[in-house]
């Protein structure tokens, strides 16, 4: 008798490796990982749909060899977790705007890799809640982290000034609004545009905007200057 629930439910045939439990442990790893894929490809990220069932499904074969085979040691465990997470990190990269982009979905299929051993290895019950988890993850938390973005007193923008004499303008417009500039850093990927590129990270010191102002109504006003070319907070 196993200890995973669902495999209980099943009957011993999933427990057992046979052809059969193979072929569903496949199909039950690629289904679950194609609604992940999913989520990531509806909302245009580097990694989609094949990518994550790729990833999965080649982690379900290396348990199901492993478990076939007797192997006690978990080389073949951790050659697919080094392996997917090789393959994640070609998802990383900077925009020409300094945002790092897909970090997410370097974590969302290195998880995804971990959860198809789980389901090669038959644990049924575990693989679905971290599947749903993960999902929950990707695809719900994200307003609730935007949420607490906005509310917090730091955030950092790209901005875009039409002349880099228009800096001294700009921050002194920042402290006259009750905010605190901690660090600003021009962006080299423009040099050559005719404009003047910076990255800039503030403190929001007023009471009032602390209280009555989101950064997305701030970063509005800001637009509004002559002399900025474009302005948008990063990481949202």
């Amino acid at each position: 008798m196993s200890q995973d629930y669902i495999a209980n439910l099943l009957g011993d045939w999933s427990i057992q490796l046979t052809t059969g439990s193979i072929i569903f442990r496949i199909a039950l790893s690629v289904f679950l990982a194609a609604i992940v894929g999913c989520e990531r490809s509806g909302k245009r990220h580097s990694a989609g749909l094949r990518t994550f069932m790729i990833i999965s499904l080649a982690s379900t074969v290396a348990a199901v060899i492993q478990t076939a085979g007797g192997f006690n040691d978990l080389w073949i465990t951790a050659a697919v977790i080094i392996g997917s997470a090789m393959v994640s990190g070609h998802s990383v990269f900077f925009s020409s705007k300094g945002h790092i982009k897909g970090l997410t979905t370097l974590a969302g299929l290195w998880s995804c890799s971990i959860i198809g051993l789980a389901i090669g290895m038959g644990m049924y019950t575990t693989a679905i809640a971290a599947y749903a988890a993960l999902l929950c993850c990707l695809s719900i938390f994200p307003m609730f982290e935007k949420y607490l973005k906005d509310k917090s007193n730091h955030f950092e923008v790209h901005l875009e000034l039409k002349n880099k004499n228009d800096l001294n303008y700009f921050t002194t417009t920042i402290r006259r609004l009750g905010m605190r500039i901690d660090d600003i850093e021009l962006n080299p990927a423009y040099l050559n545009s005719g404009l003047s590129v910076y990255t800039v990270s503030f403190t929001i010191s007023s009471s009032e905007l602390k209280k009555y102002k989101k950064h997305s109504e701030i970063i509005d006003a800001l637009s509004t200057l002559e002399y900025i070319s474009f302005i948008e907070e990063i990481g949202q």
